[in-house]
């Protein structure tokens, strides 16, 4: 049975995560209405991580017998500085949802809680490859800066980023 405090946890969770597909769209948009259409498909696909990672919450959530309610979504930022910045948002939001994760985490550990810390080991582990994506990205966009033609080549393969649905 779980805690009230942790099923709270995991319902703000799933909220959170689908609340980051919308500031991805966000993002996605920022990325079209410059013209960078690569990018605007790299935030499109993570948008889609997103919806598959709060899928994952809530369908762990209603296994455990807990009513996943939902949430209002805030509205998500709409203007960015630039294409970098749109990278240093997307680390910030996968830095939160680690910190998130963390938090849940510490909460099963208390309650003893032993399925709920297996369940959140999966995505401990995908957010280690989340921040580390991310900090690739603004490590090879800075080091881009204003050369149009990299940044073009870039942009080509983050066109290419698609997500499918794992298999469970």
């Amino acid at each position: 049975m779980l805690s009230d405090k942790l099923k709270q946890a995991l319902i703000d969770q799933m909220n959170h995560e689908f609340a980051a597909a919308h500031e991805y769209l966000a993002m996605a948009s920022y990325c079209e209405s410059k013209s960078y259409d690569g990018f605007a498909n790299f935030y499109k696909q993570q948008a889609k991580e997103e919806r598959y990672h709060g899928t994952k919450i809530y369908n762990y959530l209603t296994d455990r017998g807990v009513h996943a309610k939902f949430q209002s979504i805030p509205e998500p930022k709409n203007d960015y500085d630039s294409l970098l910045d749109t990278f240093r948002q997307g680390l910030e939001q996968e830095k939160t949802v680690t910190k998130n994760f963390y938090e849940i985490s510490d909460i099963a550990t208390e309650d003893r809680e032993h399925m709920t810390l297996s369940f959140v080991r999966w995505f401990l582990d995908e957010q280690v490859e989340e921040e580390a994506m991310f900090e690739t990205h603004l490590d090879y966009i800075g080091r881009l800066k204003d050369d149009g033609n990299a940044l073009y080549v870039y942009e080509r393969e983050l066109a290419k980023r698609q997500f499918d649905v794992p298999e469970e």
